[in-house]
This record gives structure tokens, C-alpha cells and sequence, in this order.
């Protein structure tokens, strides 16, 4: 496993709300953190059919581009009702004409569940796959989970994405419910990030 002793990081994302998250995690290690915005990245095409390859090509693309260690998550909701989808194409699910629309993802969440005539409790899980990579090229990788149901409606306007219809198991409150801290403690980047720690950064 090596070791992070770095200042600088990139964070392979133009989501400010994931951004925001990881630096919030990643706020006791003093690392100075960037995004593909900050450095005028594309996003590059995410052409792999699980979260542990899509996560290793925004990593190195944002590694080959700045020469800095870069952080890439790919992460998404699987339900096991719809055969693991969204899974890999959860954000593509929210891209409208218009631009990213998780309200118009999470309705078709629940059309497709209910066509599916699957009963309730409707059954899924939140994966996050974390790479860091390195300029060399060498990456390590770490994967969190957690289970939990889809609800209708969708309660709360905390978080993002798929958070308002996602109740963890063992909890009352949904993502979208949580405070951002107490989302972390037991998410699903949240888990994949103790991993990240203890592995490169503690």
C-alpha cells in the first residue's frame, strides 16, 4: 500500500457537491485540494462497465493532466429490482437536454420499479469506488458500501443526486434528511474513505 505525502491533490470531479464532501474527509490531513474544474479538465469518457474501472480512468486523466496524485469516485445506486441499475450509469440516468435533472432520476427510479411489479421493501445499495492514482501510474483502490431501501416519496433537500429516495438500514432519516456529517460517518464514499485513510493517509 503507499503512502500519501503529497500537499496537493486533485479531485477528479466537476461536482462541487462531491467536492465538497471529500474535502470535508479529507479536511485533517492539511492536503490542498483542486478539481478538474480548477485546472480546466474535461471530463473524460467513463467507457468501463463497473465503478472500479470508470474511477481508474478519471483518475489517471486528471493525474497524466496536472502531474499531481489525483482522487477519482465513481459511485451510484444499484437497486436489486432493476437488476442493479442505475449502478455505472447513475448520472447518466439524471442527463436531460437541459442538464443534470436527479429529480426527473429519481421519478424514473420509481416508474421503473413499480413496472417492474416488484414488491416492496425495494432493496438496494450505495457503492462508491475510490482510486488514487499517481503520476507513475501506480493506483490503489478502495471500495465502500452500504445497503439500505428506496422510498416514495423522497424526503429531505440535504445532499445530492439520489439521497431524497435512499433509506439506509438501521436509520429513519434519508440521505437527503442527514446532516452532512452524519452522512459521512456511515456512507458509502463515507466507508470507502476509512478504507482510503487507513490505507494511504493514518
Amino acid at each position: 500500500m503507499r503512502r500519501f505525502t503529497g500537499s496537493a491533490l486533485v479531485v477528479a470531479t466537476h461536482n462541487r457537491g462531491k467536492l465538497e464532501e471529500i474535502a470535508a474527509l479529507l479536511a485533517p490531513y492539511g492536503v490542498k485540494l483542486s478539481s478538474n474544474a480548477d485546472h480546466g479538465l474535461p471530463e473524460p469518457p467513463e467507457t468501463e462497465s463497473d465503478f472500479t474501472g470508470n474511477a481508474r480512468i478519471k483518475a489517471h486523466a486528471a493525474t497524466r493532466a496536472t502531474g499531481l496524485p489525483a482522487l477519482a469516485d465513481d459511485s451510484g445506486l444499484c437497486v436489486d429490482a432493476l437488476g442493479g441499475a442505475p449502478g455505472v450509469y447513475s448520472a447518466d440516468w439524471a442527463e436531460l437536454p437541459g442538464g443534470r435533472d436527479f429529480a426527473a432520476a429519481m421519478a424514473r427510479v420509481h416508474r421503473e420499479l413499480v413496472a417492474s411489479g416488484a414488491p416492496e421493501p425495494w432493496r438496494a445499495n450505495f457503492t462508491s469506488v475510490l482510486v488514487l492514482a499517481w503520476p507513475d501510474g501506480h493506483d490503489e483502490v478502495f471500495r465502500g458500501d452500504v445497503p439500505g431501501r428506496i422510498i416514495r416519496p423522497g424526503r429531505g433537500d440535504r445532499g445530492h443526486g439520489y439521497d431524497p429516495i435512499f433509506l439506509p438500514d438501521g436509520f429513519d432519516l434519508t440521505f437527503g434528511e442527514m446532516d452532512r456529517w452524519e452522512k459521512n460517518r456511515i456512507s458509502h464514499r463515507g466507508r470507502a474513505f476509512e478504507r482510503l485513510v487507513a490505507g494511504c493517509f493514518a
